[in-house]
């Protein structure tokens, strides 16, 4: 189906044997519900989803083809008979809803987190703690041998083909780079020697299967790393590929251990979709281009410009399984935006446990997070419209419920509000879109400029009255912490009083880290930055004439001197997230921000702030100290637990629940408010 504004990005793609409905990809993510059979039941309720939601083509989280290519002991492998059956349940889920399925065939080489991990050679990798085996001659051919296995039973399964992934620094990109290749046999050294597994893969794999299922392989284009493959080389892997029967290329960006960010949301939007585009002049299959697209304008543009053939977004999905629908109907305005945050999709993933959405809860929960019509309507207040409250209200309004949301301010937002000020998380603002126009679509009543009581909420007659009024920032008992020269993160951020050229920052926490960042912004550069500007600043070299696409970087001077304290020994950002903190963490060493911790804070006066460090006392002469440590919740709406509940007029007496930071205040976590607002919603 096409409409006028995306027409290109909706309108189908005829593979010679089979045709896909549009452009979109869902690409692969791993979930966690792929590896235990147990869970193929939600694993296809989630797929189904998407199915309906009209995305033209769905990928799944990486299936192992054998033993040694698992990512974690136990992980989804599909090499005997026995696990068809699974299979079929999702295959069966989203052929139902008119959508097609690849299973991605993921061999995690050095990268898997188990004892069995084999490679090129045997060269430990810096994100396990296993040094695998180098691959023999008969090991290799054993290993081809079970790709072709695993895409034979994946035909059997029902899957209109397969994904087989050669990025991120999995096995066979292992093989494809002198980084990790040091053999001196057929299968290393030049790259026609290194390209060899893949391409045999890829042949042999064709050959079993015939010429009606589609392969796609994931392709390297930018390795980002160090001994990484030059243009040259990436160009010439891809023409072999093309002849050996790959039916689809797509493209991945980054090593997994590649020191730079490429899916982050301080990553510009579709900054790698012109490296796609050099490749797609260089073969005559579809190619597709990936990472950090979002949109389904950002998507339609990129392949309008014939950067692509296809789009691949991954965690847009996680986010909006009607992300396709929504665009085909004109109603682009009502999608709920990947915000790029990896908060519970990567680091879940990266910590053993089920991946989610900050912004969807429901996403690979959908049999156990349902949004009933409630049977027995109840009237409902919210109080506070961040992100607890704006979930509470627009869910239990989905559900049925009739809802009335207050906010003391001007607008809705809360701390997404403050966390949009910070470069590189604008797309904050996206969810405040999201939710100010699911507000309007589920009826909630909303009263702004509005500072309720908890009187005047008795006398309302509500059935529940939810309190999602959020946190007030806790200032340390510190002498002189009264002093003119000391702001709040909330004075800097929100409120944008001046600050000077110096500064200490008071708490090294995800806010203190997003001040940080914030204070070293040169306002001469619009937000977001350009992909000129973030390719500079990173050191990306979009062309790849220098091995892995990696130049030195070209970073702008940092307009302020920065210092981030903390209390505690341990190391500065500890507490950051698993896939993004190092991001934070870099960019502000970059710009020489003096991190220090185990700092005791003596006073502030108009010399500065005086500290004890190792026992030395020490002066910073700033201009401002900002207080980023720590926040208490706002829950005075709350009824005392020893008091007796009280009625309103009506003899009506409510219930009170507490949720977000009125709730729990040590970290501002939106991930757990957006959870519990809907949660609650959800039970009431």
């Amino acid at each position: 189906m096409t409409t006028p504004s995306y027409p290109h990005l909706l309108a189908p793609l005829d593979l010679g044997f089979t045709r896909l409905r549009n452009r979109v990809i869902m690409g692969s993510m791993h979930t966690g519900l792929e590896d235990r059979f147990y869970n193929y039941g939600k694993l296809a309720a989630f797929y189904r989803e998407r199915a309906r939601g009209g995305v033209g083509l769905i990928v799944t989280g990486g299936i192992s083809p054998n033993r040694s290519g698992w990512l974690l002991p136990l992980g989804g492998t599909l090499n005997f008979l026995g696990d068809v059956p699974n299979h079929r349940r999702v295959t069966s889920a989203v052929h139902e809803e008119g959508g097609k399925i690849l299973m991605q065939i993921l061999h995690a080489g050095r990268y898997g987190y188990q004892p069995f991990v084999v490679s090129a050679s045997g060269l430990k990798s810096p994100i396990s703690p296993f040094k695998p085996r180098a691959l023999t001659e008969a090991g290799i051919e054993s290993t081809i041998r079970d790709y072709v296995r695993c895409a034979k039973l994946a035909r059997k399964a029902g899957y209109d083909g397969i994904e087989i992934m050669g990025s991120e620094g999995y096995l066979l990109n292992q093989f494809l780079c002198a980084r990790t290749n040091s053999r001196a046999d057929r299968w290393g050294g030049s790259i026609e020697n290194r390209m060899r597994l893949p391409v045999e893969i890829v042949r042999r794999v064709r050959a079993a299967v015939g010429t009606d299922f589609i392969i796609m392989y994931r392709h390297s284009l930018l390795d980002l790393v160090d001994g990484g493959n030059t243009w040259d080389d990436v160009v010439s892997v891809a023409k072999a590929l093309q002849h050996a029967g790959a039916t689809i290329l797509n493209t991945g960006i980054g090593w997994h251990e590649a020191r730079v960010p490429t899916i982050v949301t301080s990553v510009p939007r579709a900054a790698f979709a012109s490296v796609a585009g050099r490749l797609r002049k260089e073969v005559t299959i579809p190619v597709v281009a990936s990472n950090r697209i979002n949109m389904p304008g950002e998507a339609e543009d990129i392949i309008a410009r014939g950067d692509a053939d296809m789009v691949s977004m991954a965690r847009p999905f996680l986010a909006d399984a009607e992300f396709v629908a929504k665009a085909a109907q004109g109603r682009a305005d009502e999608i709920n935006t990947c915000i790029g945050c990896n908060q519970a999709c990567l680091d879940h993933t990266f910590s053993n446990k089920r991946a989610s959405c900050l912004v969807n809860p429901r996403a690979c929960h959908e049999t156990e997070l349902v949004y009933r019509r409630a049977a027995k309507p109840r009237k409902v207040a919210v109080v506070g419209a961040g992100p607890a409250g704006l979930s509470a209200a627009t869910v239990a309004a989905e559900c049925g419920h009739d809802v009335t949301l207050f906010d003391a301010s001007a607008s809705v937002g809360g701390q997404f509000k403050v966390a949009m000020q910070i470069p590189g998380k604008e797309e904050f603002a996206e969810t405040i879109r999201y939710f100010s126009r699911k507000l309007e679509l589920t009826g909630v009543k909303v009263r702004l400029n509005t500072r309720v009581t908890r009187e005047e909420l008795l006398a309302g007659g509500y059935d529940d009255v939810i309190v999602a009024t959020g946190i007030k920032v806790r200032m340390p008992p510190i002498e002189g912490v009264d002093h003119p020269k000391v702001l709040s993160y909330l004075d800097v951020l929100l409120h944008k009083k001046p600050v000077g050229k110096r500064v200490a920052i008071i708490g090294a926490g995800g806010i203190g880290f997003d001040v940080g960042e914030y204070l070293l912004h040169d306002t001469r550069h619009a937000l977001p930055l350009s992909v000129e500007h973030w390719t500079r600043e990173w050191g990306v070299d979009l062309k790849a004439t220098s091995g892995g696409g990696l130049v030195a970087p070209a970073a702008d001077e940092p307009v302020r001197q920065l210092y981030l304290l903390q209390r505690k020994t341990s190391k500065v950002g500890a507490g950051l997230g698993k896939t993004s903190g190092w991001v934070h963490r870099a960019v502000l060493a970059r710009n020489g921000v003096v991190m220090l911790a185990g700092v005791q804070y003596n006073k502030i006066d108009d010399h500065g702030l005086h500290i004890t460090v190792d026992g030395d006392e020490r002066l910073l002469a700033v201009d401002n100290v900002i207080i980023c440590a720590g926040q208490d919740s706002l829950a005075e709406l709350m009824p005392a637990a020893d008091a007796p509940q009280a009625s309103g007029p009506d003899g009506r007496t409510p219930r009170f629940h507490k949720i977000g930071g009125a709730a729990l205040a040590a970290e501002l976590d939106a991930k757990r408010a957006i959870k519990e607002g809907a949660e609650l919603a959800a039970s009431l």
